[in-house]
């Protein structure tokens, strides 16, 4: 459908720019052959401006298109390297285990290798799924009550494990009586998928030493979660580009892998819980904050 859509405003500024060029040879002619007429002239006058401003929307939209294409490249580079770079390395390990013997410690590193390439395999491809499905959501929802503090310390406790970070990487803070007062409706496999997008960003764009702190607190009738790091830091320019889906701020783009989905996904869903996310940045290398916001349940 949306390809169908694209084919046809291709083709609708194709047509309108072969029609301006058809009316300023009219007009051109016209203008020669009644040179000295009032009525010709202004009918000119104004056709001209139409042909000016049917220009300025056209070179608008090839200008946009332009971009669109090469940011359509950039992501389709960008998968295609998240998939075939794990596949690559798990095709070795296996060719090694199948040609030679190899002694029980070096097994074990490889079968470590192969898991964590199958993770990021299976990441990338929930990563593109999740974003097809959040443009095709039908409203029906079937949520419970989510103790977020819980969840929160589930995502935290997987982050260390898949980056093997120490404990004092990433830091947490809880409201008191955290299960009540951080309870909210909606579902707990998307929310988790949130906060573990923002969390894994958070590592990722953090070279060297690791600093996240992750702290919640609580509104009359909202839960805000706060995701501070000490990385990279982003743009002025860039603080709500990156909420778009495919874009990827300044050098990390060449530098960091990914697809540039996570942030998409993580807006989309708190924006369907009825919250929402919102990045500050002193600049770049000043590290990021996100602050993610939800409505919460009531304590009876």
């Amino acid at each position: 459908m949306k390809i169908t859509t694209r084919r046809g405003a291709v083709a609708f500024f194709i047509a309108l720019g072969c029609g301006l060029i058809a009316i300023a040879i009219a007009l051109n002619i016209t203008w020669i052959i009644h040179w000295g007429d009032i009525a010709p002239t202004v009918i000119g006058i104004v056709l001209f401006a139409l042909i000016i401003a049917g220009l300025v929307v056209n070179t608008v939209f090839v200008v946009r298109e332009i971009r669109r294409n090469a940011q359509y490249d950039s992501v389709l580079n960008a998968v295609t390297h998240e998939l075939r770079t794990p596949v690559a390395s798990i095709r070795l390990y296996l060719e090694t285990l199948q040609s030679r013997e190899v002694p029980d410690a070096q097994r074990r590193e490889f079968y470590h290798h192969m898991l964590a390439d199958t993770d990021r395999l299976i990441r990338t491809v929930d990563q593109v799924l999740r974003a097809a499905e959040t443009t095709q959501k039908n409203g029906e929802h079937n949520w419970t009550p989510v103790d977020l503090s819980q969840l929160l310390h589930e995502c935290a406790e997987l982050a260390r494990v898949r980056h093997q970070l120490p404990k004092e990487a990433l830091t947490e803070e809880y409201p008191s009586s955290a299960s009540a007062a951080s309870t909210v409706l909606g579902d707990p496999d998307d929310l988790r998928i949130a906060f573990g997008n923002v969390l894994d960003n958070a590592v990722k764009y953090s070279p060297g030493r690791v600093r996240i702190r992750m702290e919640t607190t609580t509104r009359d009738r909202e839960v805000l979660v706060r995701i501070r790091d000490e990385g990279v830091g982003i743009p002025p320019a860039d603080r709500k580009k990156i909420f778009k889906r495919f874009f990827r701020t300044g050098g990390a783009r060449t530098k960091v892998k990914g697809t540039g989905l996570g942030l998409f996904i993580v807006r989309n869903i708190l924006r369907e819980h009825g919250g929402d996310v919102v990045a500050e940045s002193e600049g770049e290398g000043q590290g990021a904050t996100f602050t993610l916001r939800l409505p919460r349940i009531k304590p009876p």
